[in-house]
């Protein structure tokens, strides 16, 4: 699937190893999760297949939760086009181009926070490569994970995907405005299907086209930006 992780890749020889694999991404995740915690910055791991609706739901979000101050970063193989979306949708945005890696790691985002100019951001989102494989493997230093599963992608998806579902904190179905003309879709079998693999499920039915469940959507934003620990005196900025 990608160079980085050789998925799938037959030639490749197992070795036995002596340390955990990703020992370095996780220290510079946990570098990362410092700086966000001293700006008291939320970040979210948003996370989903190719056109599940991320950038969509970006862009709602902006209006659904004007008090916030938002930003992001978005990773893609060879544009910019998601995260010029998202400025034009007042989210002031990167990008992370990644080249053939189907994920984000945590070197990655860290080389982005270090060349942003001094902000301030409520929540901050790290907009991953579209994929339900590699990128819930990849601590980033974010606070949340969040899953955007749309419903033009079947209802087993949690089944088929675990390790992504299990990792999330928040699942939303995207694009219910389509459920009408999806009549085998039913979010029900799909909240049965991610009881079935997440500790503790949670999901929220959303759509940016029709508003439904974006203000259920801030008011867990907002939530989760509150429980976050005062910051330091020392100041908030979100990068190294």
């Amino acid at each position: 699937m990608c160079e980085v992780c050789g998925c799938g890749d037959p030639e490749l020889v197992s070795l036995d190893v002596h340390q955990r694999i990703l020992v370095q991404n996780d220290r510079t995740a946990a570098h990362n999760r410092a700086h966000f915690q001293a700006g008291r910055t939320l970040a979210i791991n948003l996370m989903g297949s190719p056109g599940s609706g991320k950038t969509a739901l970006l862009e709602a979000t902006r209006r659904a939760a004007p008090d916030l101050q938002l930003g992001a970063v978005s990773a893609d193989l060879a544009t910019e086009n998601d995260a010029s979306r998202l400025q034009a949708a007042g989210i002031p945005s990167w990008t992370i181009t990644t080249g053939t890696a189907c994920h984000l790691d945590a070197g990655m985002v860290h080389r982005l926070l270090h060349g942003l100019p001094e902000r301030t951001f409520d929540v901050f989102f790290i907009e991953n490569v579209g994929n339900l494989v590699c990128p819930a493997l990849y601590d980033l230093g974010q606070a949340r994970n969040v899953v955007a599963l749309s419903t033009t992608e079947g209802v087993d998806k949690p089944l088929k995907y675990p390790v992504m579902f299990r990792a999330a904190d928040l699942v939303l179905l995207t694009k219910s405005d389509l459920l009408p003309h999806l009549p085998q879709v039913d979010p029900e079998a799909i909240r049965a299907a991610l009881a079935r693999v997440a500790p503790e499920p949670r999901l929220l039915v959303v759509s940016a086209v029709t508003g439904e469940g974006l203000e259920a959507w801030a008011a867990w934003l907002r939530a989760a930006w509150q429980k976050l620990p005062e910051p330091a005196p020392a100041g908030r900025a979100p990068h190294p």
